[in-house]
């Protein structure tokens, strides 16, 4: 309603200033026309009807007063622009001499722009109805005052009639124009609603999406986490348990025991620094998914010490930063379990596409492991790569039997 109230605002200010400019253009034009002639009536007509417009350019700048009139406000404003002009018209002002414009159907035409303004002022305002309404009323007042008048009256029939005429084809004009002003007007209101109703959606939306974003995050760092400080203190807990088992039995077992748990931290820190490096940055971003593909299958295949097969495309569309980021640390994972885990003699990638579909298969010939077992203790790390997949709207299928390899393949939609 506040962007209603000052939308109108600026409508009677442009109207206040387009009256007045309109009566010193006409002002002009009739000294033009009638030089030579007495001014004085002329001076009265714009006298009277300049104090009119200046009493509409004041009330529309007076906010006091569309506070103390709020609903009545709207109806003086109209009534100062429609109904006022046309009172001093028939009954304020004296004949003009012979000339231009000087009959009664030439004041009848003067009127027509300052109504025309009072049309759209009610068009903006109101509905069709109201439109109709001024229309009508504009043309009964005019005709019953010019009827009415015997001072102005003339005494052909004929001029009555052309008044008569004037006013009901300027009320027809009005009802059409001012349909299709109230349409228009009434659309761009149903517009700046359902673009507010669109902003409101599109910051829920935002918002939505920002707390998404913040929980994928969370659930990435939980997997890298779990992957490298998890993984190993874990296995250096079982260690050092066994360590202090052996102090003092045996000695040389604890020593060896030791040893390994120290290797064991060397490796875990190494294992941390590469996931936190990988956090801090994607190589995507620098590389791009192809290039990134094949730094890690080469870099993974060298630390492994595995015969490399890799197979990927010439060029990749246009892909969404998501399904990069799904395709690429998907790949990491199952070669990161390839190269501690599997200890495997051959690793083959694979990434194809279509118009159906993205393809990523990742495969080893190492140890393998019982699928039904790591379904029912819920390993994180695959449990982690499902989450991506399905975050990209994708599927993930991991096969794998003991002593026969696994095999990690990743379904993405065409894109």
């Amino acid at each position: 309603m506040r962007n209603n109230s000052l939308d109108f605002a600026r409508v009677l200010h442009t109207a206040a200033w387009v009256w007045l400019g309109y009566l010193f253009l006409l002002a002009g034009i009739d000294t033009y026309l009638y030089a030579g002639r007495p001014l004085a009536i002329l001076g009265q007509y714009y006298l009277i009807h300049g104090a009119i417009a200046l009493l509409f350019l004041g009330f529309s700048y007076w906010p006091w007063m569309q506070k103390k009139l709020k609903a009545f406000y709207v109806p003086l404003m109209l009534l100062i622009i429609a109904g006022l002009p046309i009172v001093a018209s028939r009954l304020w002002i004296r004949p003009f001499p012979p000339g231009p414009l000087s009959n009664i159907e030439g004041v009848t035409l003067r009127l027509l722009p300052v109504l025309f303004i009072g049309l759209v002022m009610t068009a903006w305002q109101y509905q069709w109805p109201v439109v109709g309404l001024f229309a009508l009323g504009t043309a009964v007042l005019e005709i019953s005052l010019v009827m009415t008048n015997t001072t102005t009256l003339p005494t052909q029939a004929t001029a009555t009639s052309a008044v008569i005429f004037v006013a009901i084809v300027r009320s027809v004009t009005f009802l059409v124009i001012g349909y299709f002003i109230n349409v228009l007007v009434h659309r761009l209101r149903t517009q700046q609603e359902e673009l507010v109703q669109a902003n409101a959606r599109l910051g829920h939306y935002a918002s939505t999406v920002e707390q998404l974003s913040i929980s994928r995050e969370r659930n990435r760092l939980a997997r890298e986490l779990h992957d490298t400080l998890a993984h190993t203190l874990s296995g250096l807990s079982v260690q050092l348990e066994a360590t202090q088992a052996y102090w003092d039995v045996e000695p040389e077992t604890a020593r060896n025991l030791l040893t390994r748990s120290l290797a064991a931290t060397r490796s875990g820190l190494n294992e941390t620094r590469r996931a936190l490096k990988a956090l801090r940055a994607s190589p995507i971003d620098d590389l791009g998914l192809l290039l990134a593909l094949q730094q890690l299958a080469e870099s993974a295949a060298e630390r492994g010490k595995l015969s490399l097969s890799l197979s990927l495309p010439h060029q990749m569309p246009s892909l969404s930063p998501d399904v990069e980021q799904c395709i690429y640390r998907i790949a990491q994972e199952a070669l990161e379990n390839v190269v501690y885990h599997a200890n495997a003699q051959t690793l083959v990638i694979q990434l194809t596409l279509s118009e159906e579909e993205i393809y990523l298969k990742v495969e080893d010939d190492g140890l393998g492991f019982d699928m039904k077992h790591f379904q029912e203790t819920g390993h994180y790390g695959l449990a982690g790569m499902r989450e991506r997949a399905q975050a990209a709207g994708g599927k993930l299928a991991i096969s794998s039997q003991s002593g026969k390899g696994t095999t990690v393949e990743l379904h993405l939609k065409g894109f």
